[in-house]
């Protein structure tokens, strides 16, 4: 889980909020495409897209929460949703990668970005936690 340099100023940053919120749009919508994509003859291609269907786009859902936040522990908790679910559309994608035999550049686009998604998450978290920690 490595950030590209810069990334984590870009997130600091006062349009970072609807930048980050437009991220994980992009990323719900990739997976949409991708799932669209995937055969419907095999059964454990579709249960394990369903799955990605699910948590990916709740990637984007949750951090539209977190954005919303009214509270740092309603925020953290959200975050740390976007990363949960993150890591596992990851778990999903690796399986149909690696046991269903499912290569394309969509997928490698997804695998790499939620890698990012949850290194970006975990950072906003981790700051957010240790600025509650200062302030006391």
């Amino acid at each position: 889980m490595k950030l590209e340099s810069g990334r984590m100023s870009e997130i600091s940053s006062a349009n970072s909020k609807e930048d980050f919120r437009q991220r994980t749009k992009v990323y719900a919508s990739a997976v949409v495409r991708f799932y669209c994509t995937l055969s419907r003859t095999r059964v454990e291609v579709q249960v394990l897209g369903k799955q990605l269907l699910r948590s990916g786009t709740s990637v984007a859902a949750n951090y539209r929460e977190a954005s919303r936040a009214r509270s740092d522990s309603e925020f953290i908790a959200k975050i740390e949703q976007c990363a949960q679910e993150a890591d596992e559309s990851l778990l999903w994608l690796e399986l149909l990668r690696d046991d269903c035999g499912i290569r394309s550049e969509p997928l490698i686009w997804l695998v790499r970005e939620s890698d990012e998604l949850i290194a970006i998450c975990v950072t906003m978290s981790k700051n957010v936690k240790k600025r509650l920690r200062e302030e006391t």
